[in-house]
Formats: C-alpha cells, structure tokens, sequence
C-alpha cells in the first residue's frame, strides 16, 4: 500500500497575496483533499480482511464502511509493516473513538480507491446525507463544501380523495357473533382400536338414508355485483453504462506468403542434397504408404491383447442381441403385457397375457365395452411374429398365469377380480408343434391359413366362485412341486403320485391361499357310482371345453386360507416385506383355526413391492424389487438383507435372475432400460444398462434353449413382446484353449533352446579347430600366442 499523499492539481491564481495561499493550504494540506480524510490503497488481502471489497461489500451507492479501531491496531501488530494501516499508525491511535468511517472513492477523486476518515465531526458529516450537487458545481467548489448537511424532510398533512370510502366497501365484515363448537370424546376412548366391518344395508332396519339431491329456493344465493379494476403498466427501469474512451489508433496487418524466386527453385531441384536425401528416405516412405493401406495404424493392440468375455459390458459381450419382437394390432391394441411365460416343452412358443391399459373409474365406466371384449392370453410363435397361434378365453384381467410342471397342457391363471382360473390345451398341442417345426418357407402359407382360418380361442375350464376367492387382484400364482403337498392343516406331506395338484395365489387383500385341482371325494364317490349304473353317451360340450376340470367349475374353493394377522398398531404399506408360516394353528378355547402371526417384517423398498423370487442356484437366496431399489436376501438371516441397492433414477418394475450365471440378474425400469447386474464384477451400480423400448418394462423371462442359447423374453406398457439372445460365455472353452496354448508355447520354447545349444557349440568347435589349424602354419622359431577360450566339453 502507497501512503504517499499525490501531489495537489489546484493552483493558485498570479496576483493572490501570500495569506490567501495559506489559507488553501491550510484547507486542503497542498495534497488535493481534506486535512480530516487520508486517501490509502488496500491489497485485496485487506479487502477481504476487513470486509470491503471494491463494487462488492462497497459500491458507488453505499461507500461507507465502519472499521474498529481495534482490529485496525491488531492487523498493525500482526502484520507489522506489511500492513496498509501502518504508515498511519499514530493518526489511528490518536482518533478519539472507537470505530473509523472508510469511503470507497470510486471515481479516484483524491487519487486512491479509498480514503480514512480522521476526525469525528467529518465522519458524522459524511454519514449524514449528502445534497445532490451537479458534477460541475461540486468540481468547481472547494471539496470541504461538498459535503453539505441535508435538511430532513417535514410531513405533510393527508389529504382524503375518497379512497378510503372504496376500501371499507371491499373489505369484509362479520354480520353477525362467530359460532363456536365444542367436540368431546370419553377419555377412555382415546387410542383404543378401531374394528370396521362390512354388512348388508338391506337386512337392518334404517340401515341406509337416501338423500337425493334437489334444489332449495330458500337458500339460492345471488351474486351481488362489484365493480373491479386492473390496470397493468410496464415495468420500467433506468439504467447507463460507460464505455472508457482510450486513446484511439489507427492499424493493419498484411499478410503474404514468402516465395523463392524462379532461379531458386531450379537451383533447389537440381542441387545434389535434395536428391540425395529423396534417395534416402523413398524406400521408408514408400512402406510406410503400403502399411497405411494393408494395416489400421489408430488400432490399439494393447487393448486387443486379451480377450475378456467373463462379465457383461466388455468387448465379448457388448450387448443383449435383440432377435424379434411381437405385437398384434386387434389383439393388443392399447393394452399392456402383465406376464408372459415359455411354453416348457414346446420351443420358439411363448404365452403372454395382455391386460387393458385403464384406471378404476375408467373400468367402471366402460364397464359394458369391457364385457364385450373379453381378456386373452395369446400364444406367439417364432416362426410366425405376426399372427398369435392360440388364444385363452379369459373372465378378467389375468395378472399372472403357469403352466402345470408335470402336464404343460394344464394352464392356472390369477384374474383381477380374485377368481382362479383353468384351461386345457391338449386338443391343440399339435398345431403349436407345428408351428415350431414349419421353417422360414411356410410363414407365408402359415399366414395364410390364420386368415382363412381364424385363430383358435379356447374357453377355460373351470373357474373359482367369486366369493371364495380373493378380495383383490391375484398378483402371483404358483404350483406346488409334485414331490409334496399340503394339508388342511398346512402341514406338508410327500405326494406319491409326483403330479402337481395344488396351487397356491396371493393377493394384496393380505391373504394367501392354497388350492387343489382333484376332485372332492364326495363327488368323486358319486361319479363313479353314477359311471357303473349306466353307460351313456356323455353330452357334447356346445362350446368345445375339455370336461377336465368341470366339478370344479363355480365350487371350486380354496383349501387354505391363509390370513396375515397383523397388530392394531400396525399398518400395511408399501415397500414392506413379510416372513411367515402357512401352517395354521388351533386355538383351544374355540377350535378353530388361525393363521400365526409374520415372524420377521422388514420395510425397505421405497415403493411397492413388486418381485420376489429365489435363486435357481441357491435355494436360500431371494431377490425383492420395489420402489427405487432392489435387494437380495438370505433366509435365516433377520437382521436385514445382505446386498441392498443405491436408489436408481428410475423406478424399478421388476427382477429377474439369470438361469445360467448365478451372480447376474435382470432389473427392468420404468424408462424402458435394462440393467445387468454382475454381482461378482461389482455391487454399486450395474455392470451393463440397455435400452430395449421407450416406455416401461413390465415384465421379463430368460430361457434357456440349449448350452448355447440362451433367451431373454421382454415386454414393455404398450403390448409389444420381444426376446433377445443373451451372449454366450465361453470361460470353460478359453481355459481349454489357454492349456493348449501354453503347452505348445512349451514345446516351441524347448526346441528353440535345443537349436541355440546345437548352434553355440557348433561356434565354439569351429573356433578350436581354427586356432589349431593356426598353430600349425607357424614358421620354425616363431613362438605361438595362446589365447584361453573357455573349457570346451566333448
């Protein structure tokens, strides 16, 4: 920091007299300012020390800023003389109070950015307003005149122009004494549980009121009118800006390219070092041309060293191979897929079940539309993407459906409306065969005989009566393995017959329920002694259903009902995962059965949950999707799970794991993405992310065709059904290849080796024989010079 006062501007006119000169000094100190300021240049380091940044802390409108007396002495004594305070160390000390008033002098007007007060009547002055001078009048003063003290302005009395009579017209009043309601309750009512049931209005007296709607003229309002105003002026804003003036300067630039002269350039070609040097290099640069042309310089062999196809993402295996895609214009326009499923037996057959794309209160007003066009299962071929080959007749939505595992011909699915329902599609086994077997050729003609014939539809078989079913939509169907099954008490049971016969379906209304497809031995009793009375010609079925399941058509009912129990204080929500028991329990007071209360609950999911499904390699392993997130679970284990996922940026639909690596699994999203997740790769985010459609995954279902294809099924928010090819992983073969190599490499290595020891002694035994051949052209009395070689073995 400069303290040096800057030298006066003014001057004294010729013909003053020598007390006028010293009384201007006297005023302005002969350095152009005040004597009670000192104008002073701060580093930015002090600017930022005591707050007073230029145009920032302090600008041309507020250029004041107060500065204790006592940090200014203690910047003193820290910084010593590296401090823009210490040239005015004893002005500082000697100022009577205890805060100093620094100005921001923007404009330079005493030749620094800032100046210090030093006197408690001119900080009093400055901080005081200030009149609006002219900037010629205020140059043409003296500037102790510039600060002038500005009178305070005096109220003056309001004047009433009738606006006060508008705003008690608007404003508004009571008219009448505020109402006051006093609400009660029994203290000992306060947190006791609250049990609602459902009951039939119609059988109790007064159990409901019709109150129908209908207009009362005693209180219709009349809108009184108003009078109202608005009137909208543009903002407006002043504002200048000024651009320094420098001094200006006329300039130009002229460009040309330096040329040799003709006698140069003949000179240039014809002199012997530039032959000589195009003789030099024409051979290099003429294979470097041919190795441009034959060879990909900007290839990166480093990278292609070694070729790495153990996980998902690298160059082996880039992407998921998309193969085909299905979609059908009558039977899936505006729909969405809900599940889809391969056919077990048949390959190139795939179920999906399609669903309408509508809220609640839109079922419910289209309600009749719905009735006339009943919900299907379609089943696509690969050899014909454009026509389904079957279609399954269903009474609701089908959320989720399977096929029998011990007879694939038997098909369960779950309906909206809580109802389970069963077909049969013995009869049409052989045309899905047939549409496996049919190639490439006969999709035309395959085509063709859909047209003219339409698409077969086939009725369910039997279907549960809506009242003993679920209360809610069925979200999950699965059968029971044919090596066991279930009592009416839960408990489980070995099933000799190795056929599956029970089912079991959950639902949100929390109920899970098992069910059985044989017949009651009731009725089985009945039907076969009505068989051995009289042998008659059954009735042909009108619309072609197998009587495969027909006592079980409108009785069908569950076997167990399994009821969540859930504490008062408890409330079901999202997100919330539940371990339980199936096996019911007896109470002993009354006998009945009850369902035992979820051992474990676990809330993580952020959403609701919409997977959950075991390893196929590790049966204690479970995978749950819901919400932003998904996590993976190993029974046994209740302090929660073992892998939880960061929150993605998309909603996660569903989950699946991959039949043939047991660390990778498939997370759809709600943007049409597929994230592959290799969990020995890496566990904080995915090792690869695929886009397979615009709009959300609904659901996805690899397959396994042979050892080395593999299938992955995908269907998306608008109906569209599309399979891709996994990629391949050939660890096994690359190790075989790797010991393969190696022993060659061995190989080659031992017989080079044997060749360079061949070829050493070879040189050794020639250089022995040289030198004795040497030895014996020597002249009599000339002595030999004995050169030691080395020990030569023999």
């Amino acid at each position: 920091m400069s303290t040096k006062r800057p030298k006066s501007t003014t001057t004294t006119s010729k013909g003053k007299d020598k007390k006028a000169d010293e009384s201007s000094a006297g005023s302005v100190a002969g350095s152009g300012h005040p004597n009670d300021i000192l104008p002073l240049t701060l580093t930015s380091a002090t600017q930022e020390l005591f707050g007073c940044r230029c145009d920032e802390d302090v600008t041309g409108d507020n250029p004041y800023k107060i500065l204790r007396k006592e940090d200014i002495v203690q910047d003193m004594r820290m910084r010593a003389a590296v401090s823009d305070f210490s040239p005015m160390k004893q002005l500082v000390l000697d100022y009577p109070e205890d805060e100093l008033l620094l100005v921001y002098d923007r404009d330079f007007i005493y030749g620094s950015s800032f100046y210090l007060v030093l006197t408690a009547d001119a900080k009093e002055r400055h901080l005081k307003p200030v009149v609006a001078l002219g900037v010629e009048v205020a140059l043409e003063r003296e500037p102790s005149e510039v600060f002038a003290t500005q009178k305070t302005s005096e109220p003056q009395p309001w004047i009433s122009l009738g606006s006060e009579q508008e705003i008690e017209e608007e404003s508004v009043t009571d008219s009448r004494p505020r109402l006051k309601y006093r609400i009660s309750r029994v203290r000992r009512e306060f947190g006791a549980p609250i049990f609602f049931s459902d009951r039939n209005a119609m059988e109790t007296k007064d159990g409901f009121i019709e109150c129908t709607p209908y207009q009362d003229k005693n209180f219709s309002l009349k809108q009184m009118e108003r009078h109202t105003g608005v009137q909208t002026i543009p903002n407006l804003k002043s504002s200048s800006t000024q651009t320094q003036w420098t001094y200006p300067r006329s300039m130009c630039t002229q460009y040309e390219p330096r040329e040799f002269s003709e006698e140069k350039k003949e000179n240039c070609l014809q002199s012997e070092k530039l032959k000589n040097f195009v003789n030099s290099v024409a051979s290099r640069f003429e294979m470097a041309i041919q190795q441009n042309e034959i060879m990909d310089v900007f290839f990166d062999d480093w990278k292609a060293l070694s070729e790495e196809d153990s996980g998902y993402g690298r160059k082996a295996d880039p992407h998921l191979k998309e193969y085909q895609s299905f979609t059908d214009l009558h039977f899936s326009k505006e729909k969405t897929i809900s599940n889809i499923n391969w056919h077990p037996t048949i390959n190139g057959v795939i179920a999906v079940a399609v669903t309408e794309r509508l809220s609640f209160e839109d079922r419910i007003n289209g309600s009749t539309k719905l009735l006339l066009n009943p919900s299907l299962i379609l089943f696509w071929s690969f050899s014909d993407p454009i026509n389904p080959q079957l279609l399954l007749e269903c009474p609701d939505d089908v959320f989720s459906f399977e096929f029998c595992p011990s007879d694939p011909n038997i098909i369960v699915g779950g309906c909206m409306n809580g109802q389970v329902v069963l077909w049969d599609i013995s009869t049409h086994v052989e045309q899905l065969q047939g549409t496996r077997t049919s190639g490439g050729k006969n999709i035309a003609a395959n085509t063709n005989a859909l047209r003219e014939n339409e698409t077969p539809v086939v009725r369910y078989c039997a279907v549960s009566g809506i009242e003993n079913g679920h209360k809610a939509p069925i979200t999950d169907i699965q059968w029971l393995p044919g090596t066991f099954e279930v009592s009416r008490m839960g408990v489980p049971m070995e099933n000799k017959n190795g056929i599956c016969v029970q089912i079991v379906t959950c639902a949100p209304d929390c109920c899970v329920m098992f069910w059985d497809i044989r017949a009651p031995r009731v009725l089985q009793t009945m039907a076969d002694q009505r068989k051995q009375k009289v042998e008659e010609k059954p009735l042909e079925n009108p619309h072609g259903v197998p009587n495969t399941f027909k006592h079980l058509d409108l009785t069908w009912k569950p076997l167990i009902r399994l009821q969540l129990v859930l504490s008062t204080t408890f409330c079901p929500q999202d997100g919330e995962l539940v371990y339980t028991d199936w096996k019911l329990e007896k109470d002993n007071d009354s006998g009945r059965l009850f369902s035992a209360k979820p051992s474990h609950r676990f809330i993580i999911h952020d959403g609701q949950v919409n997977t959950v499904r075991r390893s196929p390699f590790f049966k204690d392993i479970i995978l749950t999707v819901g919400g932003w997130t998904f996590a993976i679970w190993k029974e046994g284990v209740t302090n929660g799970p073992i892998i939880q996922s960061s929150c993605s940026q998309k909603k996660c639909t569903v989950g699946y794991w991959s039949q043939s690596r047991p660390a990778v699994l498939f997370i759809g999203k709600e943007d049409g993405n597929i994230d592959v997740w290799d969990l020995l790769e890496k566990t904080h985010e995915p090792s690869q992310t695929q886009n397979i459609t615009a709009t959300q995954i609904t659901c996805i279902k690899p397959w396994i065709v042979s050892s080395k294809q593999h299938l992955l099924a995908v269907s998306d928010h608008l109906g569209t059904l599309m399979y891709s090819i996994l990629p391949s992983v050939k660890y096994f073969e690359k190790e075989v290849d790797r010991l393969v190599y190696f022993e060659k490499r061995r190989e080659m290595r031992a017989k080079e080796k044997k060749d360079y020891e061949a070829e050493e002694l070879r040189k050794k035994t020639y250089l022995v024989s040289h030198q004795l051949c040497k030895f014996s052209h020597l002249k009599r009395g000339e002595r030999p010079v004995i050169f030691i070689i080395g020990t030569l073995q023999l």
